[in-house]
């Protein structure tokens, strides 16, 4: 008995290898398997690529829009300025003390629409010159500190911080 067990044990290593060289897939089945992954891996990249093209003309199309309305709250507020002062000269019998209340009126307005947009009025009487926010014009001697704005010929702006137009001062210097 001994015998017949034998070949029975070498006949089945035999019957697993070839079971396991029959179970692998054969070269070309692994080609068509790398094709395949390749071609889902080239297509998820080109709609990525896509998806990423889109999200950049979509961000490019958003600053575009951003600029050009960016001014539009202000645009509203200077509109009704503008029909405050259309109507104060469609007027005619209107009194120099009406229509210097209608040009107050119409200035609290378009003080109102600067200070919704951010848009601060600079004066510095009084205040040390700073070449960052005032053009000074000239100095004068004068007493006191020097370097200090001591005439404000015309008022700058502010936006957010930033300087839109400098105020335009006449600066002390000391007296010789």
């Amino acid at each position: 008995m001994s015998q017949e067990q034998e070949p029975q044990i070498n006949e089945t290593p035999q019957t697993e290898a070839h079971a396991a060289v029959d179970s692998m897939p054969s070269i070309e089945e692994q080609l068509k398997i790398a094709e395949q992954k390749a071609a889902e891996s080239h297509d998820a990249w080109l709609r990525a690529k896509a998806e990423g093209e889109n999200i950049r003309r979509r961000a490019q199309e958003d600053i575009t829009k951003a600029g050009k309305f960016a001014v539009e709250k202000f645009a509203g507020e200077l509109i009704a300025v503008k029909d405050s002062l259309e109507a104060a000269l469609a007027s005619d019998k209107q009194s120099a003390e009406d229509l210097k209340a209608g040009v107050e009126l119409t200035l609290k307005q378009l003080v109102a629409a600067f200070e919704k947009s951010a848009l601060l009025e600079i004066n510095p009487l009084e205040d040390k010159f700073d070449p960052h926010k005032h053009q000074a014009i000239s100095q004068v001697e004068a007493d006191g500190e020097p370097n200090r704005v001591i005439n404000v010929l015309q008022k700058g702006y502010a936006l957010h911080e930033r300087i839109i137009r400098p105020a335009l001062v006449i600066v002390s210097k000391a007296k010789s």
